[in-house]
């Protein structure tokens, strides 16, 4: 088994020194992350590191960084806003734009947004062009239907049993009345 020295001068087995290396990391990551959480740039357009968080006049737009994971979906809060910026924020409040936006995060919401549009339409156009179609065919066949009645040849239907049945007058009459409202109401 080889030994490592330590400052000291003692000798520490390997798996004692892989210890002290893992602790000793993260200590030293634990101090690197805690020195500065916040990123900006302020008004002479120099980039700020700061373990605290950065003035009121300091626009959202220059702040670079916050404390926490990037996707944290923290709040935090700042200093209330002076009498003029309130006036300034009611109108943005009542429907004016408030600013400048994202850029990249508004083209993609456009888009998605408008393939989702065209998407609804196509699939509304592909419903329309269903209806029509069955339209057309129950046309098609109240005109064969009815073109048969008017002929006048006998025609026979099922009964409830399965049998055939001819049909009389008044089924005949009703029959024909029936396909007349299907013409009139598909055959447009």
């Amino acid at each position: 088994m080889k030994t490592l020295l330590n400052v000291n001068g003692a000798k520490l087995p390997p798996m004692k020194f892989a210890h002290v290396f893992v602790f000793g990391s993260a200590c030293l990551l634990a101090a690197t992350t805690a020195v500065a959480q916040w990123q900006w740039i302020d008004q002479n357009n120099k980039k700020v590191f700061s373990d605290t968080a950065p003035p009121p006049e300091i626009p959202e737009k220059n702040i670079l960084r916050r404390p926490g994971p990037p996707a944290s979906g923290r709040v935090t809060f700042s200093a209330a806003p002076a009498p003029d910026a309130t006036a300034a924020a009611v109108p943005a409040a009542a429907g004016a734009p408030a600013g400048p936006k994202p850029a990249g995060v508004d083209k993609e919401l456009e888009e998605k947004a408008r393939k989702a549009e065209e998407a609804e339409k196509a699939k509304q156009a592909a419903e329309a062009q269903k209806v029509a179609q069955a339209k057309a065919e129950n046309c098609q066949r109240a005109r064969q239907g009815k073109a048969t009645m008017d002929s006048g040849i006998r025609v026979a239907r099922l009964n409830a049993q399965g049998e055939r049945e001819i049909m009389d007058d008044k089924a005949r009459a009703t029959e024909t009345q029936r396909l007349q409202a299907v013409i009139d109401s598909d055959c447009k």
